[in-house]
């Protein structure tokens, strides 16, 4: 069939509108009736292809299965398409799948396919990697129907498209000690005391059914009657995790707001807020996320599915916590107005590190690490960060910077308010700087030269 000119007609529909207007032409030139009609039967025909191919119906059905359901930046995703016809009969059509750019080459296939064997649904399968983590618009469909006589053809979406949501892949972490003075990671053991001598907090009279290798031989004597150890109970240990979203700690002089959501430091950030939580999690911890304005920590996350969650835990909590970084973006601290969008920039109004984040950790205290992912970070505001070391079992900071030497004395006041801190670029190795987190003296040199 030929190519449509101009998104109107065909080849072959442009020949008999022309056709039709020579004719129209001629009969106005020699006066011939029956010249009219052909002029008139060649301008119209055309006109009603037009009309029957633009305003008609596709009468098609489209479903779209991902697999995973989302997929991370190292995973290939796998997409079925399905295409059904609603009403039986009709010609072979041509389709054609739409892609964003970083997916490449759009497929194009064939309505019906070979395999259908005259059902009315046919099924296509591809597969699709993205090094970007995102929402991407996959579809729609799109078709070039023709009229019966090949006058004109339009291209039509067959529907939508769907949303693939592609996270940042975890990178697996070295075990740290971050218990502070907590039992066994991840879980802290707990007994209920009453009493104050020892035998009596860690014992319990005999029921039936305990088995006699519990039994307390020394309590049994005291109290005369047949006393058997508690059971300690066991609750599962919180961490607290600090992500860093503000626009001054990562936009630079050459970056405009349009592209302050694919800054490598903080594709950086996203990627070890990822890999932290995943290793946290696998160690039984409960996380909470919050910013550094004490908000929830994925508020202005497009792609959060409750943006107003900060408590997650297990492998569902994982799975929300990655939903919720697929889209997430910078911020930006403007003092006024309400939290709202902007041009890639999300806008909030709480002082960063300020009172704010200070009381939503304290009323935690003491229950789990406190681990805060940073970007660029001034003086004044590690002073103000430093104040929480008081109020977790342990404290860790990864700054990471375009250029992170600039930021040692940030990192110094952090750490002697007894923070953990290792600085980092976007050309460094996750796995190391966690590691470095846990190899940081406890003295350090002074100007000096000397052991503070």
């Amino acid at each position: 069939m030929a190519r449509p000119i101009r998104g109107l007609f065909t080849s072959r529909g442009w020949g008999l509108l022309a056709a039709g207007g020579v004719a129209l032409l001629a009969a106005g030139v020699m006066g011939r009736r029956d010249l009219l009609y052909v002029a008139v039967l060649l301008l119209v025909l055309p006109l009603i292809s037009l009309a029957s191919v633009r305003w008609g119906k596709p009468n098609f059905a489209i479903q779209r299965d991902f697999r995973p359901g989302m997929a991370d930046t190292n995973t290939t995703a796998t997409i079925t398409l399905s295409v059904s016809r609603l009403v039986p009969g009709g010609a072979r059509v041509v389709m054609k799948e739409q892609l964003p750019r970083n997916f490449g080459q759009s497929p194009s296939f064939s309505y019906p396919s070979h395999s259908a064997r005259g059902a009315r649904t046919s099924r296509y399968e591809y597969r699709l990697r993205s090094a970007q983590r995102g929402q991407f618009l996959i579809g729609p469909v799109s078709a070039e129907f023709a009229d019966p006589f090949g006058l004109s053809m339009h291209r039509l979406d067959l529907d939508a498209g769907e949303l693939l949501t592609v996270t940042p892949a975890a990178v697996e972490l070295p075990s740290l000690n971050l218990n502070g003075a907590r039992g066994n990671e991840g879980l802290a053991p707990t007994q209920a005391r009453a009493n104050p001598s020892d035998d009596d907090v860690m014992t319990r009279e005999y029921r039936h059914g305990d088995p006699m290798r519990r039994v307390h031989w020394a309590a049994t004597a005291r109290h005369g009657k047949l006393m058997v150890r508690q059971e300690e109970s066991v609750t599962a240990a919180e961490a607290t995790l600090i992500f860093d979203q503000r626009h001054s700690a990562f936009a630079t002089s050459k970056n405009d707001d349009a592209t302050l959501a694919r800054l490598e430091t903080f594709e950086w950030a996203v990627v070890a807020m990822m890999s932290l939580s995943a290793h946290l999690i696998a160690r039984q911890y409960a996380l909470r996320v919050l910013t550094p304005n004490g908000a929830a920590g994925f508020k202005t996350s497009t792609s959060a599915p409750d943006p107003l969650a900060e408590e997650f835990s297990g492998a569902a909590g994982l799975a929300t916590i990655a939903e919720s970084l697929a889209a997430i973006t910078v911020s930006s601290t403007t003092g006024s107005g309400p939290a709202g969008y902007g041009s890639g920039v999300q806008q909030t109004t709480s002082p960063d590190f300020g009172e704010d984040l200070y009381n939503r950790v304290a009323a935690h205290r003491m229950r789990g690490p406190l681990v805060a992912v940073l970007g660029r970070l001034g003086v004044e505001e590690a002073h103000r960060l430093a104040e929480l070391a008081g109020v977790s079992t342990l404290t860790a900071a990864i700054i990471v910077a375009e250029r992170p030497e600039e930021f040692g004395e940030a990192a110094t006041v952090l750490r002697l308010a007894g923070w953990r801190v290792a600085l980092a670029s976007p050309a460094s190795l996750l796995p190391a700087v966690w590691s470095e987190v846990d190899q940081w003296p406890t003295a350090l040199p002074t100007a000096s030269g000397g052991q503070a």
